[in-house]
């Protein structure tokens, strides 16, 4: 799929396409999805159900990684 068609267009992201907006993998998302935030982790970004299936809303996602913690160095890191 070309990127600036999946950057352009949808407002929903599937699994997949959110995978590669987010630069995480599609294993990420199913682990985050179902034991939730755990302590040294990466949170996971919020998504929605349409019927059976899950869904990622784009605002929520650039959201979710505006919010992630930004770093200078890696002495930062906690």
């Amino acid at each position: 799929m070309d990127t600036t068609k999946l950057y352009n267009s949808p407002r929903v992201f599937t699994e997949q396409e959110t995978s590669r907006y987010i630069g995480m993998s599609r294993s990420y998302l199913r682990q985050a999805r179902m034991e939730g935030n755990r302590e040294n982790r990466t949170p996971a970004p919020p998504f929605i159900k349409i019927g059976r299936s899950i869904r990622y809303l784009r605002e929520d996602l650039d959201r979710w990684i505006d919010e992630l913690g930004k770093y200078d160095h890696l002495g930062q890191v906690q």
